[in-house]
């Protein structure tokens, strides 16, 4: 799987950005708007070169999405992560991300972060280490 990047705005009006390397989704109420899962689907009319050329259900989905994002400017009101790792960022206007690790492995699942600032993840031991060996 590809990594998938959402960045939204933060209560101090910051730019937080999220990578994630694992599965996820974003909805907006109770509506899944882009999944992780749509990386792995053709769009209809795609050759069989659609993954090399961005042409997949999710590169459709991003386009889409980051346009309703941009024009909404939602902004973070909760952020809730549990001990296995599952993320959940609740924002304004009705939409949320939901991050799920899904694999035993030791790499990393998702990492969260303001530019230039601290980097948060999981699994926190791993981020931790690497954010600080990338910082001059």
């Amino acid at each position: 799987m590809d990594m998938g990047v959402v960045e939204l705005t933060g209560e101090q009006g910051e730019d937080l950005a999220l990578h994630i390397q694992c599965a996820f989704r974003v909805l907006h109420v109770d509506r899944v708007l882009l999944g992780s899962r749509d990386m792995t689907y053709v769009r209809v009319d795609a050759e069989a070169e659609a993954f090399d050329n961005f042409a997949t259900a999710y590169d459709d989905r991003a386009a889409l999405l980051s346009r309703v994002l941009g024009g909404a400017r939602p902004k973070i009101e909760s952020v809730l992560q549990d001990t296995a790792g599952a993320l959940t960022l609740k924002a304004t206007r009705g939409f949320s991300v939901e991050v799920f690790p899904d694999r035993s492995a030791t790499e990393e699942s998702w990492r969260a972060f303001t530019r230039g600032g601290e980097h948060f993840g999981f699994p926190p031991g791993l981020v931790q280490e690497f954010a600080a060996d990338a910082r001059p």
